[in-house]
């Protein structure tokens, strides 16, 4: 429990409580939380009073999409493209609920990254570096965290659902020399039947007065243990400690984490499926405070579609894309939400422009497409442009960088800020080619 709540253990000192006094786990009191909540004492005052966006959903196409079969339709794509409700902008056949909504979003046809592989490709595209073993990088999450603090007691940045596989590549989206106050909370696939968040439920059969007589036994306890052992560790871990019981017993916050609270028919509608239910849990943290969520729903329907590209586009990926995304874009918009939160749409890269011979496509970082709208960007628009072929960026090249730069310039945040790490080295928020600082995209903000 000492090592959940951040303070040091029996390796680091002559005692510790367990030594004192065999009280039993307090894990299902929620107390590693602590730790995510330290940011707290810490929070941000360096945001810009103009930003309208408060919060940042990133909706994680794993694998990559192929553009030229979603937003970027081009005639090496089996799918036609259909006009949207804005002139001039065409999506792939794939999308028609989308369609409708293009108002709201904006495309942007010029990415381009690194990473022909996909672990390699993850790590950039989650933290604008190339991979270097010898250095660990924060990811967007993280550092929206760090920056912007925490609001109404919710942990700031949040992954649904966790990676159950290849969790390799849940490792690039940590905060790394950030610290543990800033990494994700992890929470299971919210579509499972029986989803709660552990952390903050307790047992049936404890009731809230209840916890409330065994923390008073454990102030006992604590008072003794500390006539031994007196670190400043303790004051900090006091209010820490505090803010994990109040997040245990607020229930505002575990509402925040409660499916059960929307109705049947609203859970139709983002479909009950991993991907729409990470959306909706999305939305109502984004709601109560939390800065930050990857929404990560396709971890099991990854859109690397090495084999049969185009039946998996059609009957796998582009379904659950277009009504999930569209219900979140609707319900945000009617409840006010959408002008504050950031909704980001993208996987590491796009796909190449050929077909191979298992009728898939493969890996191609050097020109991808993603989707972004709310938050108070621009809308309605095309950012860049991709040549016959959606193969090469012919207008507009745009980096991760510049992707970052655009969203912390609507969340207030300085993007040109740069951390300098434990080994002194300085590196950027917002890093884009040849190591330059990203500029926001000018179309969007």
């Amino acid at each position: 429990m000492l090592k959940k709540i951040g303070c040091l253990t029996g390796t680091d000192r002559q005692w510790n409580r367990r030594d004192f006094v065999k009280v039993g786990s307090l894990g299902f009191l929620g107390m590693n939380l602590a730790q995510s909540l330290r940011l707290q004492a810490s929070s941000s005052a360096r945001l810009s009073s103009q930003a309208k966006a408060k919060a940042c959903i990133l909706l994680w196409l794993e694998g990559g999409p192929a553009q030229m079969d979603t937003w970027d339709p081009k005639t090496n794509s089996s799918f036609r493209p259909i006009s949207t409700n804005v002139d001039g902008i065409q999506v792939s056949e794939l999308l028609p609920k989308l369609a409708k909504r293009m108002d709201k979003l904006a495309l942007i046809r010029s990415m381009s990254s690194f990473g022909d592989d996909h672990p390699q490709a993850v790590h950039y595209a989650a933290t604008g570096h190339l991979h270097n073993p010898a250095m660990q990088f924060p990811s967007l999450g993280s550092i929206v965290g760090e920056r912007m603090g925490s609001a109404n007691g919710l942990p700031p940045y949040v992954i649904v659902p966790r990676w159950e596989r290849s969790q390799q590549y849940q490792e690039s989206f940590r905060s790394a020399f950030l610290g543990p106050d800033y990494a994700p909370m992890l929470i299971r696939d919210p579509s499972k039947e029986g989803f709660e968040v552990t952390d903050l439920s307790l047992p049936k059969s404890v009731a809230p007065a209840a916890v409330e007589n065994r923390r008073a036994f454990l102030d006992v306890v604590d008072r003794m243990y500390r006539d031994r052992v007196n670190s400043a560790e303790h004051a900090r871990m006091d209010a820490f400690t505090q803010k994990a019981w109040e997040m245990l017993l607020t229930p505002g916050v575990r509402n925040a984490f409660d499916l059960s609270k929307e109705s049947e028919k609203t859970k139709d509608a983002y479909g009950r499926d991993s991907v729409g239910q990470s959306l909706l849990l999305a939305r109502r943290l984004v709601e109560a405070g939390t800065r930050f969520v990857t929404a990560a729903g396709f971890h099991g329907n990854s859109w690397d579609t090495h084999s049969f590209n185009d039946k998996g586009h059609r009957d796998r990926l582009t379904p659950p894309l277009d009504h999930s995304l569209s219900a979140l874009i609707d319900d945000m918009s009617a409840r006010g939400l959408y002008d504050e939160v950031i909704v980001v749409v993208m996987g590491e890269f796009g796909r190449t422009p050929n077909i191979n011979s298992r009728l898939g496509r493969d890996h191609w970082p050097t020109c991808w497409s993603l989707a972004i709208g709310g938050g108070g960007l621009k809308t309605g628009l095309t950012v860049g442009k991709s040549d016959e072929r959606s193969a090469y960026v012919v207008e507009r090249k745009t980096s991760i960088g510049d992707l970052f730069a655009t969203i912390y310039k609507a969340m207030g945040i300085d993007w040109t800020h740069e951390y300098m790490t434990p080994v002194g080295r300085p590196i950027k928020i917002a890093n884009s080619f040849e190591d330059a600082t990203g500029e926001p995209v000018h179309e969007l903000v």
